[in-house]
């Protein structure tokens, strides 16, 4: 049935639609409907229609997040009509057209990009804002097309070329037209299972993929495989999702994979995350604004370095797609990052805007071409750019798992067998180095009595400590650092991880932390402090903090933690210094540190215990029992079990 599509390819005054494809389906959705804009994500009008939300990056604001505001609203189509076209028959309506967009140019010069790049590694990883930022660059053009004639020989353009998204699709709104492929879901909540979907590290495809190069192409592969780089690059993303699900979902979230996805330009990894939820998919949205691999981590941080290095808004680049749709007792939503696309203004304007994720390996010329590459498949597809005479390679290392399926992880079958054995192998090894805790379900165990407060210090990684102590069987709860009381009355006190210098007493943050933590230390009750409240602790027990000759983001190392050795997650840029086995000069704590650099791992005392590392992250092996160990040792009433590990309580 094409009744719909055929009739807004005949209107001379086109109507408001979307159409579009979901990945591995055999037919495209066509929705027409009313537009309505809105102020917030709760006022996105779910009173039983049909709704697809266009949500733009200032909404982060929502979350006290930095933002440039355009005033970009939150544009809804309320869906009055809809039908589904089978896929080859919607291509052969769709127009084909010839090139349509002119005076391509791009608002940030190759040079002036990597000069930014190496401007973030230096001013802002390089101080310990953060492990990974997302920057964009903005390619723009000119068309005197029709705006709903032109999205829709666009998205037919990127149906026929394009492989691998997980949405490809064009809507019309007032003002604002657009087409786009794009990779990644942000989120998905579908009968209660919420799903997310962090891709991050980036393939390109050789500009001539001739027989006789696979050897090449399937030697670039394996050594992408190989990056250091890269894998920090996804799981760092997967540590910030991981962020997100804990707070959305109340058994946290399981990951599957790593798999590789295939477009026609680039090949990404990727993960699946996975948990349930109960929530209103409008806070489910608004609990994950928005997603690290077009942003950054700690995601606050992230933004506030946005502000500073784009000099103008995003738009709604970076934001998502976000499609509701009625069920029995609710809605579902499947929510797509809105990356890969170009928009149409009213004007004629046309601009595709990319990014690259930018960390402490990062090569300023390799980031320049990652955001041409990412920018290519969208442009060629607009006629800006001519398209390649010869098909991309999609066969290195496995055939896809089912129809229309690029993804390739541990069951994909080759080609070349030998390629697809050593690819499967590469990439089922980085799960020996995750957290077994994330791959297996995580239910509460029996409450054990006591009571945690999680102090967020800027970063939501508390909310993954809050959800590991739960697990363990103490109830938990955060605030954030400016919330928290000079007095808690919960058994234990957490002091989380965040960014920043800790020596920078004028950073309000910092301030706050140390008076909380003085007045904790007094009280005699239980604490423990992470990363830079490690830090902080270590200040106040007269410790030296000093930056690391080289910041360690998203770094696995095993070091010795009073006695037994750990591997755990590092993001820190800072570190105290002392001899391991030595006290500190003021609160007698005992000090774990590297015997030959003195970098502190841990504090402990009488009711006092820190540590560097980050436990809770999903590269974090032995960061669970490391945790439980540190709580058992802090609560010398209570004994913690971990399987059919049971570690008694001992203070120090």
């Amino acid at each position: 049935m094409t009744r719909l599509l055929s009739s807004i390819l005949a209107a001379t005054e086109a109507p408001h639609f979307a159409v579009i494809h979901r990945e591995h389906e055999p037919t495209l959705d066509v929705l027409v409907g009313d537009v309505v804009d809105v102020r917030l994500l709760a006022d996105i009008p779910l009173d039983g229609a049909e709704v697809l939300a266009l949500v733009p990056f200032r909404q982060v604001r929502e979350r006290g997040f930095d933002a440039h505001d355009d005033g970009a609203p939150v544009r809804c189509l309320i869906v009055r009509e809809r039908e589904s076209v089978p896929l080859a028959d919607a291509i052969d309506l769709l127009p084909r057209h010839p090139v349509v967009v002119g005076d391509l140019d791009v608002d940030v010069s190759d040079a002036d990009y990597a000069a930014t790049v190496r401007r973030v590694i230096d001013e802002e990883i390089g101080r310990g804002e953060g492990a990974n930022f997302v920057i964009r660059r903005e390619f723009s053009g000119t068309t005197d097309a029709a705006p709903a004639a032109a999205v829709l020989g666009w998205l037919r353009a990127l149906l026929e070329h394009e492989s691998g998204a997980y949405w490809t699709f064009a809507l019309h709104t007032p003002g604002l037209a657009a087409a786009g492929a794009t990779p990644e879901r942000h989120v998905s909540s579908i009968g209660g299972t919420v799903s997310m979907n962090p891709i991050s590290g980036t393939f390109r495809h050789d500009e001539h993929d001739e027989h006789d190069e696979h050897r090449a192409e399937a030697d670039r592969l394996l050594a992408f495989l190989h990056d250091v780089k890269e894998r920090e690059e996804l799981v760092m993303v997967v540590d910030e999702e991981l962020k997100m699900m804990s707070a959305v979902c109340p058994d946290g979230g399981r990951i599957r994979g790593p798999f590789l996805k295939r477009m026609s330009r680039l090949t990404h990894t990727e993960y699946h995350l996975e948990g349930r939820s109960e929530l209103d998919p409008r806070e489910v949205l608004r609990r994950t604004m928005f997603a690290p691999t077009v942003t950054g981590s700690p995601l606050g941080n992230a933004c506030a370095v946005i502000a500073r290095h784009e000099t103008t808004p995003r738009g709604y680049y970076a934001g998502v797609l976000a499609r509701c749709t009625p069920r029995t007792g609710g809605y579902d939503l499947d929510a797509p990052i809105l990356i890969r696309t170009a928009y149409l203004e009213a004007g004629g304007r046309v601009r595709v805007p990319v990014g690259a994720t930018l960390v402490r390996h990062s090569d300023p010329v390799g980031e320049v071409a990652e955001t041409s590459a990412k920018a290519a498949g969208v442009l060629t597809a607009l006629g800006a750019l001519p398209r390649r005479t010869t098909a991309p390679v999609h066969h290195l290392g496995a055939r896809p798992s089912a129809p229309g399926d690029d993804r390739v992880g541990a069951h994909g079958a080759g080609d070349d067998h030998d390629d697809a054995g050593r690819i499967r192998a590469l990439l089922d090894s980085r799960n020996e180095h995750l957290a077994p805790f994330w791959r297996t379900p995580q239910a509460e165990r029996p409450s054990r009595g006591v009571e945690a407060l999680v102090i967020d210090a800027n970063d939501d990684f508390t909310t993954m400590l809050a959800h590991q102590l739960r697990h363990l069987g103490v109830a938990a709860r955060v605030v954030p650092w400016h919330e928290a009381p000079l007095e808690a009355s919960e058994d234990l006190v957490v002091f989380g991880p965040g960014p920043g210098d800790p020596r920078n007493a004028a950073d309000p943050r910092i301030a706050r932390l140390r008076e909380l933590m003085t007045a904790r230390l007094a009280s005699g009750r239980p604490l423990l402090a992470v990363c830079l409240s490690h830090q902080v602790l270590a200040d106040l027990a007269g410790l030296p903090i000093a930056p690391l000759p080289v910041p360690r983001q998203g770094v696995q190392l095993e070091v010795e933690v009073f006695g037994r050795s750990a591997a755990i997650a590092f993001y820190n840029t800072f570190s105290a210094i002392a001899p391991s086995g030595s006290t500190t000069p003021a609160l007698g704590l005992e000090v774990a540190a590297d015997a030959a650099t003195g970098v502190v791992h841990a504090l402990r005392g009488a009711g006092v215990a820190s540590v560097q590392g980050h436990l809770e992250s999903v590269t974090s092996p032995d960061g669970l029992a490391t945790l439980e160990r540190l709580v058992g040792g802090l609560l010398a009433d209570e004994t913690l079990n971990l399987g059919d590990m049971t570690v008694a309580s001992a203070r120090g």
